[in-house]
């Protein structure tokens, strides 16, 4: 995080309301909770919303308890509500992280695509899996920015759920006046990586860490660049060159040498190639850049693409969650105590910033205003901004290299089509985004019967869309 001032605990407490959309989640919403509870600047509630409310009550029984904590310094009272509108109801800041369950939805958006010989290494942004992702989250998204707008029109809206892109440009589309940013940790990564840069190439630089690093971001949310990166003013890009020839060979890997480590595991090796192939900085992690570009995953076997250094994530990996529930017991029950950590995550500072205390300058994901002047006005792009009590103020960052934005073009258009497809429910002309998908490289054909197979298994989730009538569902 990049804040632009100190705190000061002496100011009185701003009191806000904040509405949460997927509280029961053990994931964002547990991060939100330890965080608020250890700013003593922001005070106020935060009414959980999510459609299974048992898991939203444990969370605010969670968090009152936490509360009344000594080592909690946050004056917060937490409560689930069953209705939206009442959660959302005045709301000052409204927070998005919904998932659809993963059993119906993100396993077959993963194994199925598979079947057809196209491999995904995340399949939540774009690829088959992020084309079914957006054609599901679209309809919610509208009716959350319908619910903004009938219950808290002047509300920041903080938007967590992939595809980032897709949602938050679905919230403008149904609200055009709606205040929306999308907030992403991929870039952290980066400037974590650069700060090991930092240390290893720049005399005296010790102990650097990544809020320290300071970079340019441009482009679409998965699919970001860095093209400028300072460390307290010294630029670190010089040493790129340098890092990649340590890298070298890349990719350096052999296939099955990772199969002992994290699904998530992440060794950089994408980003070089790309710097290498386009003097830009890959910006997000290794498993999100190689969706963008198909010779990544033109692959046979899943274990050809640990060559790069990553590993394919699989269904069941998702589907692996029984810690969550289990670990929330504990710690209802006394068994386990929630320790407060240092998230890293910065949505806390931002709503520090909008209402007024001090202000931050970070990455968001924000409808282009020309701060990446050679992509479409009004598509959601992925910039740095300053975050005051004014609002967003995203700051230019430049144009792209002709050959990087036609790849980066091709991404817009295709979320801005499923958009658009969303909004008419449309599936005929989804389809033409999916067919346009790089990873989509099997023939026409076979791309709708993929396509229709991934609309039948998913049905009861794209009842928003005309499906009786779509061309591309019939034998």
């Amino acid at each position: 995080m990049h804040q632009l001032g100190d705190r000061s605990s002496s100011r009185p407490r701003s009191s806000v309301k904040i509405g949460y959309i997927g509280g029961g989640s053990h994931g964002w919403a547990h991060t939100l909770i330890n965080d608020l509870l250890q700013c003593d600047d922001l005070a106020g509630t935060v009414s959980l919303y999510d459609v299974n409310y048992e898991a939203a009550e444990k969370n605010a029984r969670l968090a009152n308890g936490l509360a009344d904590r000594p080592d909690a310094n946050g004056a917060w009272t937490f409560e689930a509500r069953r209705d939206v509108d009442d959660a959302l109801a005045n709301a000052d800041f409204v927070i998005c992280s919904i998932q659809d369950p993963v059993e119906d939805t993100f396993v077959h958006d993963i194994d199925v695509p598979q079947e057809y010989g196209i491999y995904q290494t995340v399949a939540d942004t774009v690829g088959p899996g992020g084309a079914l992702r957006s054609l599901r989250a679209i309809p919610q998204y509208r009716e959350i920015a319908a619910t903004v707008r009938e219950q808290c029109p002047d509300a920041w809206v903080i938007n967590y759920t992939n595809p980032m892109t897709v949602c938050t440009r679905a919230l403008y589309e149904e609200y055009p006046d709606i205040n929306a940013i999308g907030l992403c940790h991929e870039v952290f990564g980066t400037q974590r990586l650069l700060a090991d840069i930092a240390e290893r190439y720049v005399d005296d630089a010790d102990d650097v860490t990544a809020d320290e690093i300071d970079v340019n971001v441009k482009g679409i949310n998965h699919f970001t660049w860095v093209d400028e990166a300072y460390w307290h003013g010294h630029d670190l890009f010089q040493y790129l060159d340098r890092e990649l020839e340590e890298r070298k060979p890349i990719p350096g890997f052999e296939p099955g040498e990772l199969d002992d480590e994290s699904y998530w595991t992440n060794h950089h090796q994408i980003a070089f190639d790309i710097y290498d192939r386009f003097g830009l900085l890959g910006a997000a992690g290794d498993r999100h850049l190689a969706e963008f570009v198909p010779w990544y995953l033109d692959i046979d076997e899943p274990e050809e693409i640990q060559r790069w250094g990553i590993r394919l994530t699989p269904s069941s990996a998702r589907t692996g969650d029984s810690e969550g529930p289990a670990k929330m017991e504990r710690y209802l029950s006394g068994d386990e105590e929630f320790e407060f950590t240092e998230s890293g995550e910065e949505v806390v500072d931002i709503m520090r910033a909008l209402s007024g205390l001090e202000p931050i300058k970070t990455h968001v994901n924000h409808p282009n205003r020309g701060q990446t002047p050679d992509l479409p006005t009004g598509a959601v792009v992925e910039t740095n901004a300053v975050i005051t009590g004014g609002g967003v103020a995203p700051i230019t960052a430049g144009e792209l290299p002709r050959e990087v934005r036609s790849m980066v073009l091709t991404a817009v258009h295709n979320q801005e089509t499923l958009v658009e497809a969303g909004f008419a429910g449309d599936l005929d002309l989804a389809f033409q985004a999916f067919l346009n998908e790089p990873l989509v490289t099997v023939q026409r054909d076979a791309a709708r019967d993929l396509f229709a197979d991934l609309v039948d298994l998913e049905r009861d989730y794209l009842q928003d869309y005309d499906l009786e009538n779509a061309d591309v569902l019939e034998d």
